[in-house]
């Protein structure tokens, strides 16, 4: 038997085995000036490419023979490079393999004058939980590394089939889990494992990018990806998402394919991780959503649902007013000053634009994300344990404490949990169908939320996810996306000293500091019933409407170009 010295000398060669391999290659792409100490924006050629944020444009320019597959992958690369370079998102580095693929898709448009479907030469990548084949998937776990997979997922498939090339995996965290136990005061929304080592907002080095799919949402905040595919299990993709002002979806569970792609307590049926799209713009994603769908990705996932893209209910909610739920507060974590701000403010110009608002009564919240709690644990840990003894690595903080030592439950006592969350599944939906609008009566068609009770703060900070995990006990459709940006003029301290409820509500406010939370992007939530993702799509571009403007992620962090 190995001694604990033995096996953390083991983890840790792996673990720089790996880390060796993948700044390798990505040195291989740094801009040679970076050497010199210089952080300048890539080229005038890189910056056309890169700066495009809009799927139908850059779809255009490639299709009508003015950008190269290659030229586009290029462009890609050197800024995913970079980026990594200061914030430590990527993992699998793919780049040489994908440039053979863009050079074959470029000999193939020469030979036939057109593409090889409506993806061809579109940069695409995923966090490092989605199998491709002849790569490794690790969870964050040393004990996943140097196993690569032998297929690819169902997902990536769909992906290449349309022509994206795939050209890196991002971090994650130790496990995947973020969510933890809502009351465990170790709980954290972080991308960091012993493998990769910690992820970092590039707006403020200091700040996380949130988790679990935060190497993502910086990769595509920094404009090293065009479209992310990130899970979603408590927050995942919309948390992240929020913190780097992209648009981050959550569909419903049985959306989108999820096989051949592995996750924590595996066969863990009653709380769905989904897998969900990432990007810098509301139409990308969309567009990028309806493809996959029309893919039919049913015939090769036997778990997918076999629901078509239903445009007429995308379209019914654009020609229409709305009958909007609006949750302030859920009661136990009250929302920071930007967060409320922006709510207010949404409120108003959805009021104005003829929207109809309905204050949205957050009981039964504190419930579900109870009863969701315990499935977390209901194996005890095991699941999570074994996988982490498997690599001899050190615990994460927040793992160990929300899932190592907790008590294994019986078959009996999962069966009256799923009870518990049916009951809890139908007084929710009940409440919905329940509650109109004041002046209409008419049938609440979303909801507008926090995604948390914060924007962006200091790593190891964040220890309340409710606003978010509890749409996924409900398994409910949510998209994430930016409306503003923190202003340390006009999100002060509160005049009247604030009154914490709890303990979680006292470490949140114990957390705000609007000067250094100045100009970090604010993000909110739409939420719809099960598999209403066309609904909220829709929904979202109404929003962007109202707002006056086409909400797009900030271009690239000041800390990327040097400016503002």
């Amino acid at each position: 038997m190995k001694s604990l010295d033995q096996c953390a000398q083991q983890w840790e060669e792996i673990a720089a085995r790996k880390r060796a391999i993948r700044d390798a290659a990505v040195k291989k792409y740094l801009p040679s000036i970076l050497e010199a100490g210089q952080l300048p924006w890539s080229s005038i050629s890189e910056r056309a490419i890169t700066g495009i944020a809009e799927l139908e444009e850059l779809q255009g320019k490639i299709g009508c023979g003015e950008f190269t597959s290659e030229a586009v992958l290029r462009a890609y690369i050197r800024r995913a490079a970079l980026t990594h370079s200061l914030t430590n998102c990527l993992t699998e580095v793919l780049f040489d393999d994908a440039l053979q693929q863009a050079r074959l898709q470029d000999e193939y448009f020469r030979t036939h004058g057109r593409t090889i479907g409506p993806l061809h030469g579109i940069p695409v990548t995923l966090k490092d939980q989605f199998n491709v084949r002849g790569w490794d998937t690790t969870l964050g776990y040393v004990g996943r590394a140097f196993k690569p997979a032998a297929e690819d997922a169902v997902l990536v498939r769909v992906l290449r089939g349309l022509g994206a090339v795939v050209f890196a995996k991002t971090n994650l965290p130790q496990s995947i889990m973020v969510v933890g136990v809502a009351y465990d005061s170790f709980q954290w929304n972080e991308t960091e494992n012993p493998l990769w080592g910690l992820t970092m907002n590039p707006n403020n080095l200091s700040f996380t990018p949130g988790g679990s799919t935060g190497g993502e949402a910086v990769l595509l905040a920094c404009q090293g990806s065009l479209i992310g595919w990130g899970t979603d299990l408590g927050g995942s993709v919309r948390i992240p998402s929020a913190n780097q002002g992209v648009y981050g979806l959550r569909p419903s569970s049985g959306r989108i394919p999820y096989l051949g792609v592995p996750v924590s307590m595996e066969g863990q049926e009653h709380v769905h991780s989904v897998i969900g799209p990432m990007a810098r713009t509301l139409s990308t994603l969309t567009t990028v959503m309806k493809m996959i769908i029309e893919a039919q990705p049913w015939r090769l996932d036997p778990q997918c649902l076999s629901i078509s893209w239903r445009e007429e209910r995308y379209q019914d909610v654009q020609l229409r007013p709305l009958v909007i739920g609006l949750l302030l507060d859920d009661g136990v974590v009250k929302v920071h000053p930007p967060i409320e701000r922006a709510l207010k403010e949404m409120e108003a110009k959805l009021i104005a634009a003829g929207h109809e608002i309905v204050h949205w009564d957050p009981s039964g919240h504190q419930s579900l994300i109870e009863i969701m709690d315990l499935y977390y644990t209901a194996d005890g840990g095991e699941d999570i344990r074994k996988d982490i003894e498997a690599g001899g690595e050190p615990f994460i903080p927040h793992v160990k404490a929300s899932f190592i030592g907790k008590k294994a439950i019986s078959v009996y006592e999962y069966w009256q949990l799923n009870r518990r969350k049916l009951a809890a599944q139908t007084a929710y939906l009940e409440k919905w169908n329940s509650t109109r609008g004041p002046k209409t009566g008419g049938e609440v068609d979303v909801l507008l939320t926090p995604v948390a009770p914060h924007c962006a703060v200091p790593h190891r900070k964040s220890r309340w996810l409710g606003y978010s995990k509890v749409w996924n006990i409900l398994d409910y459709t949510a998209l994430a996306f930016p409306v503003s940006t923190v202003s340390k003029v006009l999100d002060p301290f509160p005049t009247v000293p604030y009154q914490p409820r709890n303990d979680q509500d006292a470490w949140n406010w114990s957390v705000y500091d609007p000067e250094s939370m100045d100009g970090h992007p604010v993000g909110l939530q739409i939420v719809g019933r099960r598999f209403e993702e066309e609904k909220v799509l829709g929904t979202a571009a109404v929003f962007e409407k109202v707002l006056g403007r086409h909400i797009k992620a900030r271009p690239v962090s000041a800390l990327l170009h040097g400016r503002p």
